[in-house]
């Protein structure tokens, strides 16, 4: 079973969120709105590397990725270390 607790708010605050929950209910809406922010962060981190990294880099990223995933292999006991 859930426990719930109560976060004290200002009545303005709780207004502009009651305004945008609409019928969903507290949980889900907090939850909805708590996984948006995070995925707005990670979109930011996106670009931002984007934007300090050039297409060579990009590219060299690129490449030891793909080299990581082909040499790379959990339970491969083929080749030993």
């Amino acid at each position: 079973m859930a426990r719930y607790v109560t976060i004290s708010v200002p009545v303005e605050v709780k207004k502009r969120l009651e305004k945008l929950k609409g019928k969903e209910d507290w949980g889900s809406f907090l939850l909805r709105i708590c996984m948006e922010y995070e995925r707005m962060l990670r979109e930011k981190a996106f670009r931002e590397i984007l934007e300090i990294l050039d297409e060579n880099d990009l590219e060299t990223i690129e490449s030891s990725a793909r080299e990581f995933r082909k040499k790379f292999r959990i339970g491969d006991t083929s080749e030993t270390l």
